[in-house]
């Protein structure tokens, strides 16, 4: 079926010991029978495997192997987060059943979910959906971030998770660390954005539960609705600022369609392709949400750009030392520049 994720057996760079494995899953009373271990292709970050045992099905997520950045890979925080969300609130996550953070198990901290049956859509003209399809599916998409960012995060246990004010100076400063630390080549345009973003910070400092990466490709589509059945990795999870989720969910009405390997949306008719305009999603966002509006718009996609060019040169870097979780990690580390570029533009055009 179009959309299903490709699972192919364990990259070389990736395999683990799975007796000790299916030992420690068996002590848990997690195995049916004899246990198979396949990986999803995908993602560039943390390796992501199918395992099954009888009838069972689960979702194993650990860190990479190798050096990692500080601060990165933390499989903890995607565990705490769904399972949070999971008890907490009536945002779609997988089941959540154990957190193994003894590296003597395979080698890194891991945890293991649920399987949820469901489509993978990374490309958001999502060619392979009808009109009426798309539109409903860009609905649910918008409803399903603007319920995220609806749950009291102190009654779900994650008071203490992210620091509500201050997120997006933290972050301009964040990523401009992680960008320097894997920093390859020259990009003007982003020691541009990076001085640029330190002196426009929004007044806004909502708080709320940010996904972090909250784009179509980690959201499981239902095989027969165009509906969200599960959002998927959680790995930048904290408390931080709403709008700067909004704006990375937004990301492809500023990049261009038409490039290789760059999912944009600038272009095309959207009318014509059922997919709602960004100012339509906008205001549906802020309906389901609670919001007034939106300040500083502007802004947040200029960070959001920022953000992403980081974590792409980030993605570069790791694929230069050979552990990058996907085979196409170099090409996609060299859109860092792209993000940056539009980025700069938009900072450019609003000052």
């Amino acid at each position: 079926m179009e959309g299903q994720p490709e699972i192919v057996p364990v990259l070389d760079a990736h395999r683990i010991d799975e007796k000790r494995l299916a030992d420690y899953l068996q002590q848990r009373d997690l195995l049916d029978g004899p246990l198979t271990v396949r990986q999803f292709q995908g993602g560039q970050s943390n390796p992501t495997y199918l395992l099954e045992s009888g009838a069972r099905r689960y979702v194993l997520r650990k860190k990479p192997p190798g050096k990692v950045l500080p601060s990165a890979h933390q499989v903890d925080r995607e565990y705490r987060v769904m399972k949070a969300l999971g008890e907490h609130s009536q945002v779609p996550v997988p089941t959540m059943h154990v957190l193994c953070e003894d590296d003597e198990v395979i080698g890194t901290s891991f945890y293991v979910m649920d399987f949820v049956p469901g489509r993978v859509y990374s490309h958001p003209q999502l060619e392979s959906l009808d009109k009426n399809d798309r539109t409903r599916l860009y609905q649910d998409k918008i409803d399903t971030l603007a319920r995220l960012h609806r749950v009291d995060y102190q009654a779900a246990g994650l008071g203490d998770f992210g620091r509500p004010q201050g997120y997006v100076t933290r972050q301009v400063k964040r990523w401009s660390a992680q960008y320097e630390a894997s920093k390859t080549d020259e990009l003007p345009a982003m020691d541009n954005l990076m001085a640029w973003l330190a002196d426009n910070i929004p007044d806004d400092d909502s708080a709320a539960i940010a996904h972090g990466d909250f784009r179509l490709g980690n959201l499981l589509v239902d095989n027969r609705e165009a509906r969200v059945v599960a959002v998927l990795d959680w790995e930048l999870a904290t408390i931080g600022h709403p709008l700067a989720d909004l704006a990375y969910c937004c990301l492809p009405y500023h990049m261009p369609h038409g490039v290789n390997g760059v999912r944009g949306l600038d272009g095309l008719d959207l009318s014509a392709r059922g997919i709602p305009d960004e100012r339509t999603l906008l205001e549906r966002y802020c309906e389901g949400a609670g919001r007034d509006g939106i300040n500083d718009w502007p802004v947040f996609l200029a960070f959001a750009l920022f953000r992403s060019a980081a974590i792409l040169q980030g993605v570069y870097a790791r694929a230069l030392q050979g552990n990058a979780s996907n085979r196409d990690a170099l090409e996609v580390g060299k859109r860092a520049g792209l993000m940056a570029e539009r980025g700069w533009q938009i900072a450019r055009a609003h000052k």
